[in-house]
This record gives C-alpha cells, sequence and structure tokens, in this order.
C-alpha cells in the first residue's frame, strides 16, 4: 500500500467515524453549552519606584526626630467587592521606625498609621468594586540618641478579601 492509499484510508475512517456520531444527534440541528467566567482581576501600582526620607536637622536633647513624606500614590482597581489593601516590609530589623498611613483614598475606608513590619497590615479597608488612589504618607522616626545610618525597604501592598 503507498502513502496516499494510507492517507486515503484515514479520511475515509474519519469522516465514517463522525458521520456515525452525527447519526446519533438530531437530524439537521446540533448544540453544546458554553459558559462565560469572569475571573477575579486585581491590580494594583506605585507611581514612585524610589523615595528617600532624610533627618537631617534636630533640636539636641529632643528624643524624638521625624520627617514626613507624602508625594507617591497607590493606585489600585479591582472587579471585586469586600477587599482590603494591606502593606508590608521586607526589612526585618530596622534601625529606625517608618510608619505608613493612607491620605485622602478614593476608595476604602483609611485605618489608623501603623509601623511598617514583615507581617502585613492593613492600610485600607472596604475596598469595592473600583479604580482607586490614594497618597502614601511614610514617617521616618528615629531618636536623637541613635547613631547615623539607613535602612533600605522594599514595600509590599496586597489586595486581599477582608
Amino acid at each position: 500500500m503507498t502513502m496516499s492509499h494510507l492517507i486515503g484510508a484515514g479520511i475515509a475512517l474519519a469522516v465514517a467515524a463522525f458521520a456515525q456520531r452525527a447519526s446519533a444527534q438530531v437530524f439537521g440541528s446540533t448544540a453544546h453549552t458554553v459558559t462565560v467566567q469572569v475571573a477575579p482581576i486585581t491590580v494594583i501600582g506605585v507611581d514612585l519606584a524610589a523615595l528617600t526620607l532624610q533627618i537631617s536637622s534636630g533640636t539636641p536633647g529632643q528624643e524624638t526626630m521625624t520627617v514626613t513624606d507624602a508625594t507617591s500614590k497607590l493606585l489600585w482597581g479591582t472587579n471585586s467587592s469586600n477587599q482590603k489593601i494591606t502593606a508590608n516590609t521586607d526589612n526585618a530589623a530596622p534601625l529606625f521606625d517608618l510608619r505608613l498611613v493612607a491620605v485622602n483614598p478614593t476608595g476604602g475606608s483609611v485605618t489608623s498609621e501603623f509601623s511598617l513590619s514583615t507581617t502585613p497590615h492593613d492600610l485600607l479597608l472596604n475596598v469595592g468594586q473600583s479604580l482607586g488612589s490614594c497618597t502614601l504618607q511614610y514617617r521616618g522616626v528615629a531618636l536623637a540618641s541613635q547613631a547615623p545610618g539607613s535602612d533600605t525597604h522594599v514595600i509590599t501592598f496586597t489586595v486581599q478579601s477582608q
């Protein structure tokens, strides 16, 4: 048997199998089920890649020195309801305290200022199906008795079910 005979025989078998299945259906009509599913969709981002808080002045004898910055924005979008946004740092042993609070959110409820740690902390609650944004207000806190130094933090923001 040549190659063309084998191909022809294979096509004939496929047509016969299709005809046998088709004959089991209602003649001239067929149907199947199609399901459309929408998965949870969430996007989140920060508008600044890096930020530096520098304490460069203070009053001798004053125990606490602080610096505040509110120049970056957090942007998010979700098609799910009853969500929250958390924040945490990757720095497990910072020398100085880094605090965060959301300011003027366009969606969700603000929590109070908190010290960032490796454990996620709620930044915004009651985030619903929306696009939203807020200003991120960071506050660096050092004691006057601490030696000069620096901490680097990678802050992670997560949208999750409340």
